[in-house]
């Protein structure tokens, strides 16, 4: 399944659409399941904002809905509508674009450069920028590397593709929000203790908490109106970071 979401991410056409009027704010959107997003689409998640578009899974703009990723037929409601409606109320004259590269159950070490998924996000990123300027990277990645091993590494291992991420991107300032797992799982409160400690070895990097967000009955995944909750909170916390 991994192997075949990777191969159409990387062999899709790389014709871009033209719907926008103009340059977009890019989002670079990347991790595993909870920033593909498995909540419940409701109607409100397929209203369209004409000013919000998503790249499709092959390199089109279209107007963004949810599901915005395509990585599993189950894909969802994620945090990135939500983040992308609210940083739009700051800055209601410029058109957002977002990149959707999550693929559910893939680790760090997966993500890492060079890699296949690395190199779909950096395809799909590039071919977007022509269309606009990356102005984030919101990251939302952890269960499958929540055993304490992976854990006493993560703050290194995150830092590592960040640096290189940017570097290829070519903007060593690009701010990073980073999420925390959801707080239903018991397994997530290693991880989430060390996140602050994974933000202080990223520079222009912030993090989001789960405080009080809920799971869709499997204690895994947010439900629909968490995942929203946490797009607000993505959206608070990069305004932060982007202030000149």
């Amino acid at each position: 399944m991994l192997r075949s979401i990777i191969l159409s991410l990387l062999t899709a056409s790389c014709v871009i659409a033209d719907p926008v009027p103009g340059p977009m704010k890019l989002f670079l959107l990347i991790g595993q399941s909870n920033m593909a997003g498995r909540g419940k689409v409701e109607p409100q998640d397929q209203v369209v904002n004409p000013k919000i578009f998503m790249l499709s899974k092959d390199l089109k703009w279209e107007p963004a809905k949810d599901p915005l990723h395509f990585d599993k037929p189950i894909a969802g409601v994620g945090p990135g509508s939500e983040f992308a409606r609210e940083i739009l109320k700051q800055d209601p004259k410029t058109p957002i674009g977002l990149i959707p590269c999550a693929v559910g159950g893939t680790s760090l070490d997966q993500w890492k450069a060079g890699g296949p998924l690395y190199n779909a996000a950096m395809l799909r990123a590039k071919q977007a920028m022509k269309q606009g300027k990356l102005a984030g990277i919101l990251w939302h990645q952890g269960e499958a590397d929540s055993a304490p091993d992976k854990v006493a590494t993560y703050a290194d291992r995150l830092s590592t593709m960040i640096t290189q991420l940017r570097q290829d991107l070519g903007d060593d300032k690009l701010p990073v929000v980073v999420g925390e797992l959801g707080r239903f799982r018991p397994e997530s409160k290693a991880f989430n203790d060390n996140l602050p400690t994974v933000v202080a070895k990223v520079p222009l990097c912030a993090l989001v908490n789960s405080e009080g967000l809920t799971d869709k009955g499997d204690k895994l995944h947010f439900d629909a109106a968490s995942a929203r909750k946490l797009g607000e909170r993505y959206a608070a916390e990069f305004l932060k970071l982007a202030k000149p």
